[in-house]
């Protein structure tokens, strides 16, 4: 301990003289001790207050340049120590030197950098903002073969992409081809995960994902998982999770997805049809969420559809009804329900039996297949009269929507299950329907879904409501009264801030109900004439004429 006392003393004395004589052997001595105790000599370190030496130690042209970068990285591995390298200013150096071409220089730069700004978002974004993305990347490139250089690179590079405004940074670099150059060479499944775990934070930038297709990944995606489909090794199935993972993330780009569909003949897009039918559970899953992407695009929807893929996912759905895999049944439902979006694909869908393949899954307790079940259901029967009108009569299902609508815990699930009980009543505007969710207790969801904060589900509620009040009023009047629908119309009407479609539905709503005894009573009692009245002068002229018709209404029946 004398000794390390000594090389303390004498690289304080260095600083106050500005003579480097013995500073090696100082340096040596003091790694030695950080060696055997790194804690302890890191705090004497600390409170010696040699670190103010350092900065300009930290110099190109000084021998022992490395050996100081080195002390840095050690002592910055306790987190105590941190700080106090912030503010002996060794950041700035430290930066600069990545600039240098000795290898173990640049080594020992980045593992000190690195350590002290462990676990701060600030910090690292302050490396960010003193350009070292540019400079690590061309690091890379230039360093390819130096393992440890490219290791340090791969963990700066991991760390730095967690940060959001890093992203802009990469994408103006050649990272994408510095990476997939990088990773066509590793045959260790430690070095493939290194830079898998920097590929994904950088592929959910849509630039950069472009950019990693044009540099080829994709085919060494495909390679991969080629390689591992048939493997029990723990390394090649976590290998074939991340490579097809990746892949499906490449797919979320609107360009690269494009890209890499091809109009249907792309390479990517044949190969992940031929996952749906694998019996790996992994590739069934990715193949799912993959045409679920390419789903996102109508012209792909509607050749998709042309070329059978419809199928190909019910056979998938099929092998996973009893007791399946939640998320093979969660995608597969996902690409279902985006390619029953394009108007030309419903009635192909219907006739090719997917309504009656997704009902199977109506006993899920899985709330994220729930909710993909309800909306592929919405987007099959929209403008789908006889399709609505034969749903709308099947009890089980209706008594499921029911249920659901009281899915507090899980409100998309809710969501979803109001909105394709109004689109049940809108799409079949049949009595039968209105008949069974009336029954099933569905109007009190309905008149609730009026007041939800979203104008799209108001307006749905209102419209399926209206068609409820006109053909099975007697029927519903009870529940309607029991929901505070009279007042519901009264607080919409009256809100400055309800859309004027709101307004105008709810007038027509108030118009159709007076012909229950039991409602016009009530809103008898209720000021609408007032408010009615002041909507005549409303800047949206529908409003205002449904307003005259529906203070005419209310003085008639008054």
């Amino acid at each position: 301990m004398d000794n390390l006392n000594d090389a303390l003393q004498k690289l304080k004395l260095t600083a106050a003289d500005g003579t480097s004589d013995n500073v090696e052997g100082c340096l040596d001595c003091l790694l030695q001790a950080l060696a055997q105790n790194n804690a302890e000599t890191s705090l004497k370190v600390q409170e010696s207050g040699i670190l103010h030496v350092f900065p300009r130690l930290l110099s190109p042209h000084c021998s022992c340049t490395a050996k100081v970068a080195n002390v840095i990285a050690e002592i910055a591995k306790n987190e105590f120590m941190r700080n106090s390298c912030v503010d002996t200013a060794l950041i700035p150096p430290l930066v600069q030197l990545l600039n240098n071409r000795d290898q173990e220089v640049l080594l020992q730069t980045g593992r000190a950098l690195g350590n002290i700004c462990y676990d701060s978002h600030v910090l690292q974004a302050q490396l960010i903002n003193m350009g070292v993305i540019p400079t690590l990347v061309q690091l890379l490139g230039i360093h390819s073969e130096h393992t440890a250089l490219t290791e340090m690179c791969l963990v700066a590079f991991g760390n730095l992409a967690e940060i959001e405004s890093s992203k802009e940074q990469f994408a103006s670099t050649k990272i994408a081809d510095e990476l997939v150059k990088l990773f066509k060479k590793q045959t260790e499944h430690e070095k493939k995960e290194m830079i898998f775990e920097v590929l994904a934070p950088l592929a959910e930038h849509d630039v950069i994902k472009l950019q990693l297709v044009d540099a080829g990944l994709v085919d060494c995606l495909l390679e991969l998982v080629q390689e591992t489909v048939d493997s029990n090794k723990e390394d090649d199935i976590s290998e074939l999770k991340t490579a097809s993972d990746l892949m499906v993330l490449l797919l979320l780009g609107d360009e690269s997805m494009q890209k890499l569909f091809d109009a249907g003949k792309g390479s990517v897009f044949q190969k992940v049809l031929s996952w749906l039918p694998s019996n790996n559970h992994q590739l069934q899953l990715a193949g799912a969420l993959a045409i679920a992407n390419f789903a996102r695009n109508d012209g792909n929807c509607i050749h998709m559809v042309e070329i059978g893929i419809v199928q190909k996912l019910l056979d998938l759905l099929d092998r996973h009804v009893e007791e399946g895999n939640v998320t093979v049944q969660h995608a597969a439902l996902s690409a279902l329900r985006n390619l029953a979006i394009p108007v030309s694909n419903k009635a192909k869908m219907l006739s090719a039996g997917v309504a009656e393949q997704v009902l199977k899954f109506l006993k899920s307790e899985m709330p994220p297949v729930q909710f993909k079940l309800l909306g592929t259901l919405r987007m099959l029967i929209d403008a789908q009269a006889e399709a609505a009108d034969k749903l709308g009569k099947n009890i089980k299902l209706v008594e499921r929507l029911v249920e659901w609508c009281d899915a507090k815990d899980h409100a998309g699930v809710m969501g979803e299950s109001n909105r394709l009980l109004s689109a049940l009543i809108r799409h079949s505007k049949s009595k039968d329907v209105v008949k069974a969710i009336v029954q099933s207790g569905g109007v009190k969801h309905l008149v609730t879904m009026a007041t939800s904060e979203h104008v799209i589900m108001q307006n749905e509620a209102l419209v399926a409501l209206g068609l409820i009040a006109a053909l099975e009023l007697g029927t519903a009047e009870q529940d309607l009264e029991n929901a505070k629908l009279v007042e519901i119309l009264h607080k919409l009407i009256s809100d400055d801030s309800s859309a004027p479609e709101i307004k105008y539905n709810s007038m027509i709503m108030i118009c159709t109900i007076m012909g229950s005894e039991l409602l016009r009573k009530e809103a008898q009692n209720m000021p609408f004439k007032e408010v009615v009245s002041k909507l005549r002068r409303h800047e949206n002229k529908l409003v205002a004429q449904q307003a005259l018709v529906t203070e005419q209404r209310l003085i008639i029946e008054s």
